[in-house]
């Protein structure tokens, strides 16, 4: 009705945006009552034609908004489609020149991987996307969190090789900072672990190679235990191997990470063990 009284060439022009803009009102209403209702596949269904229509008005902002809010929305009900959601949200913002805004919801995926569909290799392809797109806004900090997750996951892969060289760039920036400094250790130490899952002599030369870089390192009791865990492998001596770990846990709590490199570390002792016999 608010189109009739509009010149033709505009209506043609516009093919009655009016319209489509009150349609949009109201498929957001309704997505806002069937959150109140925890309705939640129905709000996400509302949220996506509210952006569908944005995008028809050339509104791409609110599109995004609309694709993120359904995301949102379909998190609670069906992971996948929450995923699809905030994927099209992400080409409408890298479209846009937003990088920071895509990295972030790169990183939601990214979660829903981890926790809803237990997928780490897609988690960790956006991680590293995530990742990417900070380096290129110059927000390292945002970028070394999503790249240390990466790390993370692909140790636990045992992709290790992708794992050290994360764990050794992420360490070599922070040596250099005042405020990071006291956390370049425990990246050191980590690519220790790495090296030491991989080959005994590896991480031998990387301790080396890490004490030089960073003389603080050698005092650092993180140090100081892959010394002692690299003697008792050289000597096959398991009590020695656990004695040194229950002793740096007693003091710095091992998370599950930790154990889970240190265990597979001892049962190359074992093994070699076995073998023996």
């Amino acid at each position: 009705r608010k189109v009739r009284g509009s010149p033709v060439l505009l209506r043609g022009l516009f093919g009655g945006s009016s319209k489509i803009e009150e349609a949009c009102d109201i498929y957001a209403r309704a997505a806002n009552m069937f959150k109140m209702a925890k309705n939640w596949s129905a709000a996400g269904n509302a949220f996506c034609q509210a952006a569908q229509l944005h995008l028809q008005l050339q509104s791409k902002h609110d599109a995004a908004t609309n694709f993120v809010d359904a995301g949102n929305a379909f998190k609670k009900a069906d992971p996948q489609e929450a995923i699809n959601c905030l994927i099209r949200a992400i080409e409408i913002y890298t479209d846009m020149g937003r990088f920071t805004i895509a990295a972030k919801h790169h990183i939601s995926i990214a979660e829903i991987y981890e926790t809803e569909l237990v997928d780490i290799e897609k988690a960790i392809a956006h991680y590293e996307q995530a990742a990417d797109y900070y380096k290129g806004e110059e927000s390292n900090s945002s970028a070394n969190k999503c790249l240390l997750k990466v790390a993370t996951y692909a140790a636990q892969l045992e992709q290790y090789q992708k794992a050290i060289e994360i764990y050794e760039q992420v360490g070599t920036n922070a040596m250099d900072s005042p405020l990071l400094k006291y956390s370049a250790k425990e990246y050191f130490f980590k690519a220790a672990l790495c090296h030491f899952c991989i080959d005994m002599l590896n991480a031998k030369l990387a301790i080396q190679k890490y004490e030089e870089m960073f003389p603080a390192f050698s005092d650092s009791r993180e140090c100081k235990l892959v010394k002692k865990l690299l003697e008792a492998h050289e000597e096959q001596n398991i009590d020695s191997y656990t004695d040194s770990v229950k002793e740096y846990d007693s003091i710095s709590r091992l998370d599950q990470w930790l154990t889970t490199m240190l265990l597979r570390i001892k049962k190359t002792i074992q093994g070699e063990e076995e073998d023996l016999r």
